[in-house]
């Protein structure tokens, strides 16, 4: 089992807003999950990747993919309190879920 979260290249996020950004994504996304999909993920040591988008409307067609694959998944929008306006849409989480399924929604982005 494994986690992908995909952020935004597009928005010169700094490393900090990055980290807070995936971070948000994964805990949200892990919330949306079943709880034996939980459990499972979390015994098997959270895998996760880190993986970009080229912008908003990439992360809309991938969530909208995990969407019709009934995979757990988040996209997170920014406050807009540090280097962002309020409402952009800065990252997106699939998964947890098995890593075959979770490719087939992210396997063709390349890492961040």
């Amino acid at each position: 089992m494994k986690q992908a979260i995909v952020a935004r290249a597009d928005l010169g996020m700094g490393e900090g807003k990055l980290a807070a950004q995936v971070a948000h994504a994964s805990l949200s996304a892990y919330e949306d999950a079943t709880t034996s999909a939980r459990k499972e993920w979390k015994g098997s040591g959270q895998k996760k990747i880190v993986l970009q988008a080229s912008g908003e409307s990439q992360l809309f067609e991938l969530a909208e993919k995990a969407e019709t694959e009934g995979i757990p998944h988040a996209v997170v929008r920014d406050a807009g309190h540090t280097q962002l306006e309020p409402g952009t849409v800065t990252a997106l989480a699939v998964g947890p879920a098995a890593d075959d399924r979770v490719d087939a929604v992210t396997g063709d982005l390349s890492l961040y």
